[in-house]
């Protein structure tokens, strides 16, 4: 996918602990549960007794840590732990984190997930002040205006709070000093952060789904606008202006997120399957089956059958060592991933009628190759492609790798020009007003602007 500097759709994870355990084994178990938000490289930093020990490569979780990385992260208190995703040439090893740095009041370190619209313009004010950055990502940006700005603050709380001032963009981040943790989510909440309680530690993340890995209790969501700052007095809240109208980015609820995650207090699972149900209202289909696309099209697929009556079938066998082909840096991988990711079930579907749900379309290539195998290696009579989210009209500046605007096959055809190019007998996708009615319960607005343009800030 085709973007102007590092969009990246990342993970992030914190802790600050007690003395009883050890916080890097912690986390390693909890970067498990946001492996799927970034395969390229992953990352723990430790803060013992004042010190800062980092591990990180690229490379996936299981990659990056064995016995003897782990043994060096042993000990301490608190510490960082992050997955990264990058563009092909910018999956770079300066880009991995967590970053830490030296600056005038000792170390700190830093785990990102985001997207500065004026990355271009801080990086250009750096470089005419004399400022030598090591790494193309965002996160340095933001790591080194703390630094800055941490010179004149009494805290480093304080310097979060003048640094963010000076953010466009969305993100969700935790800074690590010494004495202190610190969590920020950006003011229209369009990357999701929440926090828990382990023990008498304080865990933040991504998603819920690593704190359910970690064993933490889920406390709540870190607030858009919110600074959440923890040392061993406890917590405590810093409310910063907020936005008018939240954003989050629907397509958590779509396809990035795990979906066994809770965001802004509504169940990932429940939203696709409630995308499902209103997907089969607004465009039937029959058929002798319905087949979902593992894994962001299942939960759909439940509830389009359960909305129909039409039973459902595994009709696609997933190959779990196999990451998701979204996120891929190149469209040439992606493509060879999907014949390696899925096959089909031909003693289920040979013959058949198939409603086959999925969770997108974006360039059409990956829903080609799926409808192809379907009809000739699984033998279906027909395939009829029903899509839980609307199709994608425009690209995402915010921090969603998604292709340029003459990418999306959604400008470049006709709905029935796209049901010809990619073999499908019909092809429906759910409204952009059924996909927003699908978080229910939602605390929150959305942004939905690769669906509709509507960008919530440039």
């Amino acid at each position: 996918m085709e973007s102007k500097s590092v969009y990246d759709e990342c993970g992030v994870l914190g802790i600050w602990g007690n003395d009883r355990y050890d916080p890097a084994e912690s986390l390693y178990y909890g970067l498990y549960g946001i492996q799927h938000r970034g395969q390229q490289s992953a990352g723990i930093v430790i803060s013992d007794c004042g010190k800062m020990i980092c591990q990180k490569e690229l490379g996936l979780v299981s990659e990056v840590f064995d016995e003897v990385r782990l043994k060096h992260l042993s000990g301490g208190q608190a510490g960082l732990a992050h997955t990264g995703y990058n563009r092909a040439e910018d999956n770079l090893r300066e880009n991995v984190q967590p970053l830490v740095l030296r600056y005038t009041k000792g170390q700190m370190a830093i785990s990102y997930n985001g997207c500065l619209l004026n990355a271009g313009e801080l990086r250009n004010e750096f470089e005419q002040n004399g400022y030598m950055l090591q790494s193309t990502s965002d996160a340095e940006i933001v790591a080194t205006l703390l630094s800055r700005a941490r010179v004149s603050c009494h805290s480093i709380e304080e310097a979060v709070s003048q640094v963010i001032k000076k953010l466009k963009g969305t993100y969700s981040f935790l800074v690590l000093t010494p004495h202190k943790l610190i969590a920020v989510r950006d003011p229209y909440g369009m990357k999701p952060l929440c926090m828990g309680k382990l023990n008498d530690s304080y865990v933040f993340a991504s998603e819920t789904a690593a704190l359910n890995i970690m064993g933490a209790q889920i406390l709540r969501d870190v607030r858009p606008g919110e600074i959440v700052v923890v040392n061993n007095s406890g917590m405590s809240s810093i409310n910063t202006k907020t936005a008018e109208t939240t954003a989050m980015c629907i397509f958590e609820f779509v396809y990035l997120a795990r979906t066994d995650s809770f965001i802004d207090g509504v169940s990932v699972y429940d939203a696709r399957y409630e995308a499902g149900r209103i997907l089969a209202q607004e465009a039937p289909a029959k058929a002798d089956y319905v087949v979902g696309v593992p894994d962001s099209g299942l939960a759909a697929a439940f509830g389009f059958a359960e909305q129909s009556g039409i039973p459902i079938a595994e009709g696609l066998v997933k190959n779990r060592y196999v990451g998701r082909t979204f996120i891929q840096p190149s469209q040439s991988i992606r493509e060879m991933a999907v014949n390696l990711k899925l096959n089909p079930l031909r003693s289920r579907i040979e013959g058949k009628s198939i409603v086959l749900v999925d969770d997108s379309i974006v360039r059409g290539t990956t829903s080609r190759r799926i409808v192809q195998m379907l009809k000739e290696v699984g033998g279906a009579k027909e395939i009829h492609m029903r899509i839980s989210s609307p199709p994608v009209h425009y690209p995402c500046p915010y921090g969603i790798d998604t292709p340029d605007k003459d990418l999306l096959i959604a400008n470049q055809m006709s709905f029935e020009e796209i049901q010809e190019l990619i073999g499908a007998d019909s092809l429906s996708f759910i409204s952009e007003d059924g996909l927003l009615r699908t978080p229910v319960g939602a605390k929150c607005n959305f942004c939905a602007a690769c669906f509709n343009g509507n960008y919530p800030l440039q």
